[in-house]
């Protein structure tokens, strides 16, 4: 490692976000799905049916992203698209309950994952961790929305 670069925030953080993601997408990726099917799976599960603009809004996910999540989800049976009553031209996407098993064994992956790239860490560090990421990502600073999960 470069020795200008070990006192560095932005590095050190940008490494730490490199490994995550591999971490990440390994462990869906060995448990033959995506990390965006979870992401719109917890959405739909947290949130109810939405239309598909405002599945991208909420889980801050492109729409092409969205459109092939929901397809490759639809054709798993995990998601179904129905024609909105209050507006014709657009769709309102919902969780099935095969939808809910899959989110379920999804979560124990993700936790796997949260485990081993926590590992270095106590439990007490974790906690003060996982606030400062917060706070830094813009999720948690004071006067601000507050920690979304």
């Amino acid at each position: 490692m470069v020795r200008r670069l070990d006192d560095r925030a932005t590095w050190l953080v940008g490494r730490a976000h490199l490994r995550s993601h591999r971490l990440l997408h390994e462990a869906f990726a060995e448990a033959g799905a995506r990390p965006y099917h979870y992401r719109v799976l917890a959405a739909l599960e947290e949130s109810g049916p939405l239309s598909q603009a405002d599945l991208g809004r909420l889980t801050d996910l492109d729409r092409s992203d969205v459109t092939t999540s929901l397809d490759a989800l639809g054709r798993s049976g995990f998601t179904v698209r129905r024609p909105d009553p209050a507006h014709r031209r657009r769709n309102r996407v919902s969780i099935t309950e095969a939808g809910r098993a899959e989110l379920l064994r999804l979560d124990a992956v993700l936790s796997g994952v949260q485990d081993r790239f926590l590992g270095p860490l106590s439990e007490p560090e974790r906690a003060v961790f996982l606030d400062l990421a917060a706070r830094l990502a813009g999720d948690g600073a004071p006067g601000g929305p507050g920690r979304s999960g």
